[in-house]
């Protein structure tokens, strides 16, 4: 058994005295893990670091065994976010996702390629935040709970879209969901709603918490997991942006 492809390394870790198991995120073969001879001693060990794009290949006797990896380096993005904890704490985010939500040796291209864009974006510094965003939307969607922000549903209209019902991931406008709008999760303006006032970041947390609700309840309670400690890390971070613009402390 063996194939190559393109992927996007999601962590390592020593195996041994100089080995490594790697984890990554394919194009074709979905989440795969395997065995590095030698990675942790090797000239190359950046390029098993989280975040670096790569040529792979796998090889096993036996499709079920943990086979072995070659890893040909490709471009890494992780550098040159070491001096920046908010850009490297979305990553480390989107990674730890990956690893708790997308079932192994699944093929998810569209994940994938929404990971590499999202790597762009985070190498540019340019949006990335919004980017991230974007990508947990489609995250839910590629597990099968994908949102319908398109109108709402309880009048059809596509004005005015205020809140999403928890229940149903459906928007709903101002007129219709304002009797329960306590009830109902803010739909920001990043996500094509009205929002409410605040700053950019803050709408982008309206958007986080929009999705981290439909993560837990559909994605990971039924498994009896949680949201990572690294998304709750860079939700803290983005918050504290907040704090700080308004000349107050966290």
């Amino acid at each position: 058994m063996d194939w190559t492809d393109q992927a996007v390394v999601l962590g390592a870790r020593k195996q041994g005295e100089g080995s490594l198991i790697v984890s990554l995120l394919t194009r074709a073969q979905g989440r795969q893990r395997g065995l590095v001879r030698g990675g942790a001693k090797s000239r190359q060990r950046g390029a098993y670091e989280p975040g670096t794009l790569v040529t792979a290949t796998w090889r096993a006797r036996l499709e079920e065994h943990l086979g072995h990896l070659q890893i040909d380096p490709g471009t890494s993005y992780v550098a040159g976010l070491l001096d920046d904890p908010l850009r490297l704490g979305c990553l480390e985010a989107t990674v730890a996702l990956i690893e708790l939500t997308l079932p192994e040796r699944e093929p998810h291209p569209t994940a994938f390629d929404g990971l590499v864009r999202l790597l762009g974006h985070l190498d540019r510094d340019d949006g990335y935040a919004a980017a991230h965003l974007a990508w947990e939307i489609a995250l839910l969607t590629e597990l099968g709970y994908g949102l319908d922000l398109s109108a709402c549903a309880v009048t059809g209209t596509t004005e005015d879209l205020a809140w999403v019902s928890p229940r149903t991931g459906r928007a709903v406008s101002k007129a219709a969901g304002f009797a329960y709008r306590d009830k109902l999760l803010v739909l920001p303006r990043a996500l094509g709603g009205i929002g409410r006032e605040g700053s950019a970041v803050e709408d982008l947390l309206d958007g986080l918490a929009l999705t981290a609700s439909f993560l837990e309840r559909q994605a990971l309670a039924p498994r009896g997991q949680s949201l990572p400690p690294a998304r709750t890390r860079y939700v803290d971070r983005l918050g504290r942006l907040v704090a700080i613009s308004r000349g107050t402390s966290s």
